[in-house]
């Protein structure tokens, strides 16, 4: 999503930690990866995860209620425009993920076009994958051809996205719910989110809109 942010939302999400090393075949075109802004929230999650998480919340609500300030007599979903042509090998997963996620929640909905709101990304990186964002507008999802070997690349791909949606790690979860990434291990296959992750997406958008609200009748009555 476009993230017109405050310079605290300057961090990026994980799905994993790196995975060289594993004898996995990567791709000889493999892209460089590119260099990601802010904390790194390990595999198996670190004590400034909370903080991250936190602030990454909060700088989605930010740019939910930007989105929705446009347009503040609107009660319909919001529409975030993604780009995926940096990520061709992982074009059915990214397409999978977003039939996933916008038959799952309500309150916002992932399409493909130009102009895009974040991107995807493919390569190599001995973190792992991620979703990054820089506070500024600009966000992305770097997806690494070793982890997506080792893991379903699906549930790979749905975990990301869940953070461009707000959502954040939750590692010691059950394989039952995304956010706990690859803490079930490499046997957990589930690219869905449960109710609870489903509900709390809808929550933060629909908090987007009463947020932009307040913002519209701030500006009013000035």
């Amino acid at each position: 999503m476009r993230m017109s942010l405050t310079a605290r939302a300057a961090l990026s999400l994980t799905l994993g930690l790196a995975t060289a090393g594993l004898g996995m075949t990567v791709p000889a075109n493999a892209a460089p990866a590119p260099e990601a802004t802010g904390t790194i929230a390990g595999y198996t999650g670190k004590s400034a995860e909370a903080q991250a998480t936190r602030a990454f919340f909060e700088a989605v609500l930010d740019s939910v209620a930007e989105k929705r300030a446009a347009n503040p007599k609107s009660a319909a979903a919001v529409t975030v425009v993604y780009d995926a042509s940096r990520a061709p090998s992982f074009a059915s997963q990214i397409a999978r993920s977003t039939q996933i996620w916008n038959s799952s929640v309500t309150n916002v909905r992932l399409q493909a076009g130009s102009n895009a709101d974040f991107t995807y990304r493919e390569g190599n990186d001995p973190r792992g994958s991620y979703a990054s964002t820089d506070g500024h507008g600009r966000g992305y999802i770097f997806l690494d051809y070793r982890q997506n070997q080792i893991y379903n690349s699906t549930r790979v791909t749905s975990h990301e996205t869940g953070h461009v949606l707000g959502l954040p790690d939750n590692y010691p979860g059950p394989c039952s719910e995304l956010m706990s990434g690859g803490g079930p291990g490499t046997s957990c296959t589930n690219p869905n989110p449960n109710a609870a992750e489903r509900a709390r997406v809808d929550r933060l958008w629909i908090n987007g809109l009463n947020a932009a609200m307040d913002k519209a009748l701030e500006k009013a009555a000035r």
